[in-house]
């Protein structure tokens, strides 16, 4: 799976027992995530998930790869029904990688690397995870939760001794609040949220 091999990353595979997960309350991203997209001049996304709303703002500009690689699996539907397996209090919620059902998502081709774009690994920005292969990202992704830039920018080597960084490519515009709730919750010995966090789905607004 892929992983954050810097800061105490790994795990295992998605959870053992699927959760029964609730009905999406919505289809439609909601009027304040809509009101936050267009104030934007980036490319959004909004993500629904249980435990609230999501609306991130994508650097194309600096992170033309790996933007493209996000909006790829949005548009194929993807993270529809995908799981957070990982949540490290004080650190990130990770995502992207499983369905609610335990199972793998599909994924396109591994992309480069783009952490060497001016963008920085700070509280609610979104990043790729990775394998401890710097050109190994596909679909998973993960918010960091709180400032992480001297642990996971390139070139900090505290965390990391490759010093390949991982590579940011946007950020919360709307919801950060729903990130602290993923971030909060009960998890297993693997990081593991206990109850099921899943993402609904996730649609690009623009």
């Amino acid at each position: 799976m892929a992983f954050l091999s810097a800061c105490g990353g790994g795990g295992s595979d998605a959870g053992t027992a699927p959760t029964p997960t609730p009905p999406a309350p919505s289809n439609t991203c909601s009027a304040a995530g809509v009101a936050a997209s267009n104030a934007s001049t980036l490319n959004t996304v909004c993500m629904l998930t249980t435990q609230g709303e999501i609306v991130v703002e994508l650097e194309a500009a600096k992170s033309p790869i790996t933007v493209a690689n996000f909006l790829k699996y949005v548009t194929a539907n993807r993270y529809d029904n995908t799981l957070y397996h990982r949540v490290v209090a004080g650190f990130v919620i990770q995502g992207g990688g499983y369905t609610a059902s335990g199972a793998s998502v599909a994924t396109y081709a591994p992309i480069t690397l783009e952490s060497n774009n001016g963008l920085s690994n700070v509280r609610g920005t979104i990043a790729m995870a990775r394998t401890s292969d710097p050109n190994s990202a596909t679909s998973q992704f993960f918010f960091n939760t709180v400032d992480n830039s001297a642990c996971l920018d390139r070139g900090k080597t505290v965390c990391d001794a490759t010093g390949n960084g991982y590579a940011v490519f946007g950020r919360v515009i709307s919801g950060l609040d729903t990130v602290d709730k993923i971030a909060a919750v009960s998890v297993d010995g693997n990081s593991q949220p206990r109850t099921n966090v899943v993402t609904y789905w996730a649609k690009q607004l623009k």
